[in-house]
């Protein structure tokens, strides 16, 4: 059986947490429309999994990324289904309009979104590092005040597509202020997969110097097929918590040729076959899946 006392896994949590990100980060870049019903589905299963942080959609507009485009009928619905114990339901919120319509509609969580790549932001979310930084401290502050819980991904942590390696400095900086802001997680995002787990090492045991291990997430894109052995790594650091997705469904719409997110799937076989504890159904999961890949038609 797994031995905990080998020294490399002697940091291992016992339990981790998984931000599932499929019903946003996985159906963004969708050009199949997927029904409000669908998605309502969809997430149900999800919860039925076991699976209970979710970040269900995006406020970005509409006009911008169509698959949002039922946003506000999707967190009614949700909302009115689903007051289960312990759940958490996110939703990114790129500005100030968007933090707006999810106050009105009772959301208390929400994310942020940052690159530190100043291209790759400003084709995102149409603004500079410094411009999007001074947006989230107005945006958190009212956060604060409303008891709204907020984490923040924090892009092209490990390069860029536009302009190739990123800064270890800027990440940083960018972490601090958003620790300074409230937020209760950063997730450190492989937005295009490229990340190898030396490269993980590194960032995350900097990264670790400034900021409590336990408000640091991992966010891998599996491209290279490397995310499971870039987890490992952050296991190995003492990291509990990672986002992943459903079959792996996702990609950036900025992001040319990168494939999906870390499959929830995959992360739960690896996670429970060492022993730490997900209490996740995989059947369910599974299930789940398959539906919504059929009606993807992958």
């Amino acid at each position: 059986m797994f031995n905990k006392e080998y020294n490399l896994f002697n940091s291992l949590p016992n339990n981790v947490k998984i931000m599932e990100v499929s019903p946003r980060d996985g159906l963004q870049n969708e050009s199949i429309f997927i029904n409000t019903i669908d998605k309502i589905i969809f997430i149900s299963e999800l919860l039925q999994s076991g699976l209970s942080r979710i970040e269900i959609t995006s406020f970005v507009n509409p006009k911008i990324i169509p698959q949002f485009s039922d946003q506000v009928e999707l967190v009614t619905q949700i909302q009115q289904m689903h007051k289960i114990k312990n759940s958490e339901f996110y939703v990114l919120v790129p500005n100030m309009k968007g933090y707006d319509r999810a106050l009105q509609l009772g959301i208390n969580k929400i994310s942020f979104v940052i690159s530190t790549s100043n291209t790759h932001n400003k084709k995102n979310i149409n603004q500079t590092i410094n411009e999007s930084l001074f947006q989230y401290n107005k945006i958190a502050h009212h956060a604060n005040k409303n008891n709204i819980k907020f984490r923040a991904y924090i892009s092209t942590a490990f390069g860029c597509p536009y302009e190739g390696q990123t800064s270890i400095s800027t990440l940083i900086r960018i972490a601090k202020k958003f620790i300074k802001y409230g937020a209760c997680e950063i997730s450190i995002s492989d937005t295009i997969g490229i990340g190898n787990p030396i490269q993980t090492y590194y960032i995350l045991n900097e990264l670790k110097k400034y900021i409590p291990i336990d408000k640091i997430a991992l966010h891998m894109h599996d491209t290279n097929k490397l995310a499971l052995a870039n987890i490992l790594v952050a296991l190995t650091l003492g990291i509990s918590s990672f986002d992943a997705s459903a079959g792996g469904l996702g990609g950036c719409p900025y992001t040319p040729g990168a494939s999906g997110n870390i499959a929830t799937e995959d992360l739960i076989y690896m996670l429970n076959s060492m022993n730490i504890q997900t209490n996740i159904n995989t059947k369910k999961l599974k299930l789940a899946t398959k539906k919504i890949k059929t009606i993807l038609k992958k």
